[in-house]
């Protein structure tokens, strides 16, 4: 991270111990910019520039009243930033992981909520289907889902046993050429906003963490409640909610891979979601800093303002 001219300002014992540190630390930065292609510069510049404009100026605002920011969601569909790396055929940006890093870095710095809505609906749902779905399922349920107008969520979590995929409490029993669903998901992100959801089920308990399938459950559908929102302590703008099935019928067709594939399918969702959640956590982290040398340069203290002091300098 480049340095700001108006903190390099350290005691002499130090100072070119500090100032070397801070000189490499610019070239790491400025080597890996030079790694990316134009079209990855070229996201990152609209991205910061949407989420300047169109998110940092209400983000509180969403927050406090937990709002859903559909506008500016549909706006990240046109832009293809709903379906990052979902091949262009079906209505995807057909961009690559770093690209989704970057946008999701971007993003997040400009409004955390945003860019939890746009994890969950590329990473856990879209990247779900298009993983391990057949062809006809991802033309119903991804294409209608790339351009903001609808998102998805992802299932996993239960009250007794959060997100331990191989654990599964709730049940689906084939009945000839449905599945009867019965069971409880929790702090499920984009709840109330969802018109599709990747759910977790075990079909067989003697399995183990190999009787667990894997299916897609269109949202409304009958059977399928919504808990009350949960008041979270921040990430307000999106809903979190829990997902109640009662004798909910899911058509065989709706299952996603093969039978008992559902913690495979769990785990390789996941560990691809964390590149998104990795560029989350650089963008929240980039605005905390952002906020806190805005801040430093206006308070004042002794007759001068605080990123004039060595600590403040230090920790910058």
């Amino acid at each position: 991270m480049i340095a700001h001219p108006s903190l390099v300002r350290l005691q002499p014992g130090r100072s070119k111990r500090i100032l070397s540190c801070t000189h490499a630390g610019a070239q790491c930065v400025r080597n890996l910019s030079a790694q990316l292609s134009e079209t990855h510069e070229m996201l990152r510049k609209t991205c910061r520039e949407f989420a300047e404009k169109e998110l940092k100026p209400i983000a509180g605002i969403l927050d406090k009243e937990h709002r859903y920011p559909g506008e500016q969601i549909r706006k990240l569909g046109e832009m293809g930033l709903m379906a990052v790396y979902m091949p262009t055929e079906l209505g995807g940006a057909g961009l690559d992981y770093l690209a989704y890093a970057i946008a999701m870095e971007e993003i997040s710095r400009g409004c955390a909520s945003t860019g939890v809505i746009m994890s969950v609906n590329n990473s856990l749902y879209l990247g779900a289907i298009h993983m391990y779905g057949n062809e006809a399922q991802k033309k119903k349920y991804i294409t209608p889902f790339t351009n903001g107008d609808k998102v998805g969520c992802f299932a996993l979590s239960e009250p007794g046993n959060g997100s331990d995929a191989g654990a599964a409490s709730t049940n689906a029993v084939l009945e000839g050429d449905q599945y009867r669903i019965n069971g409880t998901k929790a702090w499920i992100s984009n709840s109330y906003e969802a018109e599709a959801t990747i759910l977790f089920a075990t079909v067989d308990k003697s399995k183990k963490h190999k009787g667990i399938n894997a299916f897609i459950v269109p949202m409304p559908s009958a059977g399928l409640s919504l808990g009350k929102k949960e008041d979270k302590l921040g990430i307000r703008a999106t809903s979190t909610a829990q997902l109640i099935f009662e004798d909910c019928l899911v058509p065989k067709e709706n299952r996603l891979g093969e039978d008992g594939a559902g913690f495979k399918i769990a785990m390789g969702i996941l560990d691809a979601g964390r590149i998104g959640v990795a560029g989350q956590a650089l963008g929240i982290a980039q605005a905390a800093l952002d906020c806190a040398l805005e801040y430093s340069g206006k308070r004042q203290a002794f007759n001068q303002p605080l990123h004039q002091f060595q600590a403040i300098q230090v920790c910058r």
